[in-house]
């Protein structure tokens, strides 16, 4: 990600959703300028756990509606492990790109990592399950509705006498769409990569990385 950034040591980067800050706290170690948002406090808590300085700071808040007084300060914005999606509405996936592109600076990069439509449907799996190291067994089933784009994912949990259930669903993108909502927003998309290799995004690649920058 560094390398990929090429941005000088102080420049300003926002991690967003930061989750419990594995990224910005790595980030802020290699010398960058680094904030961190999320709207769970109980993630951020433990970000905060990690450490925080004078160059490394975590903000409880909704991407959707970022500070007004970060208009334009960041050189870089981060938006990585499929944290894009899960909004019950696409105006509001739209309206993030939107503000991401509002808080970089003319010239600024956006990272996008996530999933890919195309390569998740390539290999569309509608149930399987596994067993963790602690025994765990997790059974999922999958829908998929092409109109709106929502891939919907039952999971059931059981260890020993303990079970649990949880559903979830994420609007998948293609990474034509993506870039559409990026130009909307001044954002131009100029490179794609294969999830976090080095290579290009390829028809059958389930993640996606899109590098976009400011105009």
């Amino acid at each position: 990600m560094v390398e990929l950034l090429g941005l000088p040591s102080g420049a300003r980067i926002l991690d967003v959703p930061c989750g419990q800050g594995r990224h910005a706290h790595l980030l802020a170690e290699a010398g960058f300028d680094v904030d961190g948002l999320d709207y769970s406090a109980v993630l951020l808590a433990a970000a905060k756990k990690r450490g925080t300085a004078a160059t490394l700071r975590y903000t409880r808040g909704d991407m959707r509606r970022l500070s007004r007084r970060w208009t334009g300060r960041f050189d870089a914005v981060l938006n990585l492990f499929t944290s894009f999606g899960f909004f019950a509405h696409p105006a509001d996936d739209a309206r993030v790109i939107g503000e991401f592109a509002r808080v970089l600076k003319p010239g600024g990069v956006l990272v996008w990592h996530g999933g890919s439509r195309d390569g998740v449907m390539a290999r569309f799996l509608s149930r399987d399950w596994w067993t963790t190291e602690d025994e765990t067994l997790i059974a999922q089933e999958r829908s998929f509705d092409p109109l709106s784009g929502l891939l919907t994912v039952s999971s059931t949990w059981r260890r020993g006498r303990l079970s649990g259930n949880r559903r979830h669903s994420i609007r998948l993108y293609t990474a034509t769409r993506l870039a559409e909502l990026c130009a909307d927003a001044g954002l131009v998309v100029e490179e794609s990569f294969d999830g976090f290799a080095d290579r290009p995004l390829r028809r059958s690649s389930s993640e996606m990385m899109l590098v976009a920058r400011k105009e």
